[in-house]
């Protein structure tokens, strides 16, 4: 049997990283739920890995759980269903995993061993732990991140999730009369409040 080993990188400002090791046969899925274990995070949170590039360029994704009803069948990897060899060949290929959307905790995933698994070990395993992992809640919530900034165009960047329906709504594309919800302190008839 062939193992992984991986080196997990979380994007903190102090250098804090875990070499995990995992059968080349086991789905990403599994790999999600050793990440969480090696940084002592909770699992309940959105998640998804993506392939990258030398560059840590987020490419394909692989997602926790099939988003949407109109998905095509066979268009959307999930974590359960495609194992870590049918994504990840050789060492020094990348990965970024991205778990809780609200906090966005990112870690970088780089392979940098295939070899034999060893008699007698349970995998998936840690194999080397540097540094403290910061708390799952250190990181506070940051609801739009980059996602709707203004672009250089002036206009605001569009927000893509994959879903058309809540991209029209995060991008506020299908009510143009929202502001007219929204009024002033002042308009406000005091005598009802």
């Amino acid at each position: 049997m062939k193992i992984f080993k991986f080196r997990v990188i979380i994007d903190t400002e102090e250098d804090v990283f875990r070499d995990i090791e995992i059968e080349t046969g086991d789905t990403f899925k599994s790999l999600h739920n050793a990440v969480l274990s090696a940084f002592d995070f909770e699992e309940g949170e959105m998640a998804s890995f993506y392939m990258s590039d030398d560059q840590w360029e987020r490419g394909e994704e692989i997602t926790l759980m099939e988003m949407g009803e109109g998905a095509v069948p066979g268009g959307i990897k999930t974590m359960s269903g495609i194992a870590l060899e049918q994504m990840i060949q050789s060492p020094e290929e990348k990965v970024i995993y991205v778990y809780d959307f609200l906090r966005m905790w990112c870690f970088y995933i780089e392979l940098v061993e295939v070899k034999k698994a060893a008699a007698s070990t349970i995998y998936p395993r840690v194999a080397l732990v540097f540094g403290d992992a910061p708390a799952q809640e250190s990181k506070e919530v940051d609801l739009f991140g980059d996602i709707g900034e203004p672009d250089e165009g002036g206009g605001k960047e569009k927000i893509s999730t994959g879903d058309p329906e809540l991209d029209a709504y995060l991008n506020d594309e299908d009510d143009e009369d929202d502001d007219d919800m929204f009024t002033s302190l002042d308009d406000l008839d005091d005598d009802r409040y």
